[in-house]
C-alpha cells in the first residue's frame, strides 16, 4: 500500500506541494502525487490503494500529527480531504448518461481552484453568477465562450465588465433586464430563462427567477424590438431536484418558447437545461428521463446544442471533512422511568454533548442553506484510527452511547446533530469525519464569532487520468 506523507501548509519540514495559502497536494515519500486507478465500473483495473484507502491515509496522517494537549492554536483546525479522482469519475459518468449535454459547472457550488482546474482540463464550461466568479475562471485561461453569466438579474457594472471581457452568453427573464442589456451590452447572446416546477427540489429557485409561459412571447417581442440577439432558452428545476418529471415538463415548455422565438426571426441554437442533478443513485434515472425528453423534443438532427449547469453533482462526493472534538459535556438522564430507577441495579443513562471546531456558521452552513443532513463518523477515538471500520459508523443500538454534536460558536442554533449513537466513547481530542461535504459548504462559511472560514484542503487523486490532466507527476 502506498503511504502518503503528512500534507499541511504549516509543517514546512514535510514533503508537500503548496498551490495556495490553504490547499496542498499530498505526495508520497517517493515525491510522487498520490495515485490510484480503481474503476471497475468503467472497465479499469486496480493498481494501487482504493479511493477510500487514499482518503483514509490522508485523514489519519494529518490527525496523527496533532497533539491536542500541546499543539499551537489552529493546528487542530478542521480540514478537508478532496479526491480529484472522484470528480474525474463523475465526469465519465456524466458523459456515459448524457452524451449530448455539455456541462457548464456551477462555480457557486464550490469554487476550489484545483476542482475548477480539473474541470477546465476536462473541457467543461462554467456557469458563473458574479463578476468575481467570472474573473476567477478567466484567470485560469478559460476562453470567454466557455462561460455563461447565468444570473437573470445582473449588476450594471458587472454587465459592463463582461462586455469588456468578451463573455457574451447571459440569461434574462424580465423586461427591465432586457432594457438594461440593450443599453449596456447590446451584443450579448441571450438565453430566456423560463419558469419551471421546482416544488420537489432541495432549494427552490422559481420564487426568484424565471419567466412564465404567458410572458415569454412579450419578452421575445421586446427583444426583437430592441435589436437584441436571443440565442437560446434556459431553465432550472431547482438545486437537488427529486422529481425527474420536472425535466420532462421543462423541456416541453422550452420547445414551445423555441417556436415562439421563430415567429420573431430568432434562430435559437442552444438549450440550457440548468442544474438539479444529484450525485447519488438518482442520477441515472434523472438522466434517463432528460435524455428521452431531449431526443423527443430536441433530437440530435435538429442541430440544437444542449448544455447544463451541474454543481453538487461534481463536487459533493469528492470532499471529506474532518473535525476535532474540542469539548464535551456530560448529560445524565433524570427522566428515567420509575420502574428502571427502582429496579435492582437500575441506573440513569448518561449521554454527551460533543462540541467540535466547525458548525452551522462554518462548513456546515449546508445544513441551513442547502437542507443537507451530514452524518458524523468516528475518525479517531482514544488514540485508535477507526476510519472505514464498523466502529466508525453510527448505530441504532440502545446499548450504544448517545451524543449530540454542536458547533463552536455561542449561538444556540449551532447544532449539527440532534441525536446519534456510537459504540465507542468519544472525548476531547478525538476526531469525527463527514463524507459528501463538497457542495455548498466552504463556499458559504462565515467568520462569525471570529472563527476562520479558511481551512486546509488536502488533495489525493484516485484516477491517473485526472493526474495527467493536472500535469502532476
Amino acid at each position: 500500500m502506498v503511504m502518503p506523507t503528512v500534507a499541511t501548509d504549516r509543517f514546512t519540514q514535510l514533503d508537500y506541494t503548496d498551490y495556495s495559502n490553504n490547499q496542498v497536494f499530498l505526495k508520497t515519500s517517493a515525491n510522487d502525487f498520490l495515485d490510484h486507478h480503481h474503476d471497475a465500473h468503467y472497465g479499469g483495473r486496480p493498481t494501487g490503494p482504493s479511493p477510500k484507502e487514499l482518503i483514509g491515509n490522508a485523514l489519519r496522517q494529518r490527525v496523527e500529527s496533532v497533539d491536542y494537549e500541546y499543539c499551537d492554536p489552529g493546528e487542530e483546525d478542521t480540514f478537508f480531504v478532496a479526491d480529484l479522482g472522484e470528480v474525474y469519475r463523475q465526469h465519465l459518468r456524466w458523459k456515459l448518461n448524457l452524451p449530448r449535454v455539455k456541462p457548464f459547472y456551477a462555480v457557486k457550488c464550490n469554487p476550489d481552484p484545483k476542482l475548477l482546474e480539473l474541470l477546465s482540463a476536462l473541457g467543461t464550461g462554467f456557469d458563473c453568477a458574479s463578476k468575481a466568479e467570472i474573473e476567477q475562471v478567466l484567470r485560469m485561461g478559460v476562453d470567454p465562450s466557455r462561460i455563461i453569466y447565468a444570473q437573470p438579474c445582473k449588476t450594471n457594472s458587472y454587465v459592463r465588465y463582461v462586455a469588456s471581457q468578451g463573455v457574451r452568453q447571459m440569461t434574462f427573464d424580465n423586461t427591465d433586464e432586457l432594457r438594461k442589456i440593450a443599453r449596456l451590452f447590446p451584443g450579448a447572446e441571450l438565453f430566456l430563462r423560463i419558469l419551471t416546477d421546482d416544488s420537489s427540489s432541495l432549494c427552490r429557485l422559481s420564487l426568484k427567477f424565471g419567466a412564465s409561459l404567458d410572458s415569454t412571447d412579450g419578452l421575445l417581442a421586446l427583444a426583437h424590438e430592441l435589436g437584441l440577439n436571443v440565442v437560446g432558452v434556459s431553465f432550472h428545476v431547482g438545486s437537488g431536484a427529486a422529481d425527474s418529471r420536472a425535466f420532462l415538463k421543462a423541456v416541453q415548455d422550452a420547445q414551445t418558447v423555441f417556436q415562439q422565438a421563430a415567429t420573431y426571426g430568432f434562430a435559437l441554437k442552444t438549450l440550457d437545461v440548468g442544474g438539479g442533478f444529484c450525485s447519488d443513485n438518482s442520477f441515472e434515472q434523472m438522466a434517463g428521463v432528460l435524455r428521452e425528453a431531449l431526443d423527443d423534443y430536441f433530437p440530435a438532427h435538429s442541430g440544437i446544442n444542449i448544455i447544463a449547469e451541474p454543481g453538487r453533482y461534481y463536487a459533493s462526493t469528492a470532499y471529506t471533512l474532518a473535525c476535532n472534538v474540542i469539548a464535551r459535556r456530560t448529560i445524565r438522564d433524570m427522566a428515567a422511568s420509575d420502574s428502571e430507577a427502582s429496579s435492582p441495579g437500575g441506573q440513569n443513562e448518561t449521554s454527551y454533548m460533543l462540541y467540535i471546531n466547525d458548525g452551522l456558521y462554518g462548513n456546515f452552513s449546508s445544513i441551513m442553506f442547502d437542507h443537507q443532513h451530514p452524518i458524523a463518523k468516528v475518525l479517531r477515538a482514544g488514540g485508535q484510527a477507526l476510519y472505514g471500520t464498523p466502529a466508525a459508523e453510527r448505530t441504532n443500538s440502545h446499548h450504544a452511547i448517545e451524543y449530540s454534536i454542536w458547533g463552536p460558536t455561542c449561538d444556540g442554533i449551532d447544532r449539527i446533530t440532534e441525536r446519534i449513537r456510537f459504540h465507542v466513547a468519544l472525548d476531547v481530542g478525538d476526531w469525527l469525519y463527514f463524507e459528501d461535504m463538497g457542495a455548498y459548504t466552504k463556499c458559504s462559511a462565515t467568520t462569525f464569532n471570529g472563527f476562520s472560514n479558511e481551512h486546509d484542503v488536502i488533495y489525493v487523486c484516485s484516477e491517473p487520468g485526472a493526474k495527467a490532466l493536472l500535469g502532476v507527476h
